[in-house]
């Protein structure tokens, strides 16, 4: 399940997203995204329980839910996160009362889109919000530099290297998402790492070249 986007509406994060699930796809997931644009959200009020609010916010929060993986993505504004983003995640506390609560042991994966360079902060913000979720970040994470320039007109990456590492992202992230639903790891942090040593040994032929 991927969460992300923007308000643009040709959002360089929402296309990031899209070549993630690529991967996630060919690794045998079943896969849905959720455009924060599109969920029109109002702003998350504290206090609201369930059943007072927005059909929008309840559809979202039970579907996010039910996914063992997910991927989210945002572009970088002004040192972190959108705010249409980070309003998807604060109604996400809809998901207290759940047994087990709020993001329990579910993979996910990281990506931002910048202008610039500075992506890494906005994935270090989710970090937190992964931690405070109660789910496990996979340590492989995609910020993609200079995302006004980055995919084409089809919306796809014009850097090879920047694709491939959106699907190696997705992958690992359904690789791992499936082994924790069987119960097959007994420590995600664990699991976690080496799938992020798996990744950076996949990347390292070509960052040498």
């Amino acid at each position: 399940m991927a969460l992300g986007g923007s308000m643009r509406p040709n959002s360089s994060s929402l296309m990031s997203l899209k070549i993630a699930l690529e991967g996630a796809a060919e690794a045998g997931a079943a896969t849905e995204v959720i455009d924060v644009r599109t969920l029109e959200l109002p702003m998350y009020m504290p206090g609201t329980d369930g059943e007072h609010a927005p059909e929008a916010a309840r559809r979202m929060a039970e579907t996010i839910y039910s996914a063992p993986g997910l991927i989210w993505a945002s572009p970088h504004y002004h040192g972190t996160v959108s705010g249409s983003f980070k309003n998807a995640l604060d109604w996400l506390q809809l998901l207290a009362d759940q047994h087990p609560p709020f993001l329990t042991d579910k993979v996910i994966g990281l990506i931002s889109t910048a202008g610039g360079v500075q992506g890494l902060q906005t994935i270090n913000t989710m970090e937190y919000v992964v931690r405070a979720l109660r789910a496990w970040a996979v340590p492989l994470v995609v910020p993609v530099p200079q995302a006004w320039q980055a995919f084409d007109e089809d919306g796809r990456p014009r850097d090879q290297g920047i694709e491939t590492q959106l699907q190696t992202l997705g992958k690992e992230v359904a690789r791992v998402a499936q082994r924790m639903t069987l119960r097959e790891v007994s420590d995600p942090a664990g699991e976690c790492a080496e799938a992020a040593a798996r990744a950076s040994q996949a990347d390292r032929p070509r960052r040498d070249q």
